[in-house]
């Protein structure tokens, strides 16, 4: 029985899935919870690295918090920024150095002794499902300390959560996707 030619497959070219955060996502002042001018304003900014240290440069990220006194948020208009409103959320795609930076304020606890935090979520290429973490702020230690997640984590673990308090008071956390100084991304049960 005669053998069949081998035949030469070609590869097929690569398909760019997207996304594409650039064309549909942003809207004006997508990364201003609240306005700059605000007396209780701060700055949150960091970087987004890869597994290899280096940035990455078209990563979308969505923060979202409780207000000053620790409530939840729970007005109408996060893509309509007036200026007034605050509405707990925000967006920003990073620049071309990995850079992100939200005008938002300090959130409260959202209950008496616990640690607060703001909500983070990154997209970017590479990733099929995003990946969310928190951000805590540094100066409450003793709220630190007694937090059950921060409780649960290593040392190491710990410090890729908590934000650096700048000279100019920014908070400044760095989000690394992979490798040494990886963040601990957090998941959340699947309903059935």
């Amino acid at each position: 029985m005669a053998q069949a030619p081998e035949l030469k497959l070609v590869p097929t070219p690569g398909q760019t899935i997207g996304p594409f955060y650039g064309y549909a996502l942003p809207f004006a002042k997508d990364n201003e919870l609240v306005n700059q001018a605000h007396p209780n304003s701060v700055r949150l900014h960091g970087v987004v690295y890869d597994g290899k240290g280096e940035v990455i440069p078209d990563a979308l990220l969505e923060i979202w918090q409780a207000d000053e006194a620790g409530n939840i948020v729970s007005e109408q208009g996060s893509l309509v920024r007036d200026g007034y409103t605050f509405t707990g959320w925000g967006r920003t795609a990073v620049d071309n150095i990995g850079h992100y930076t939200f005008t938002t304020v300090n959130p409260g606890a959202t209950e008496e002794g616990k640690a607060p935090f703001i909500m983070l979520t990154v997209f970017a290429r590479g990733l099929l499902n995003r990946l969310f973490t928190r951000i805590y702020l540094p100066e409450d230690t003793a709220a630190l300390a007694n937090d059950p997640l921060l409780a649960s984590l290593s040392e190491t673990e710990r410090k890729t959560l908590i934000a650096t308090r700048e000279a100019d008071g920014s908070l400044r956390l760095d989000i690394h996707l992979q490798g040494e100084e990886e963040t601990v991304f957090l998941s959340y049960p699947r309903e059935s």
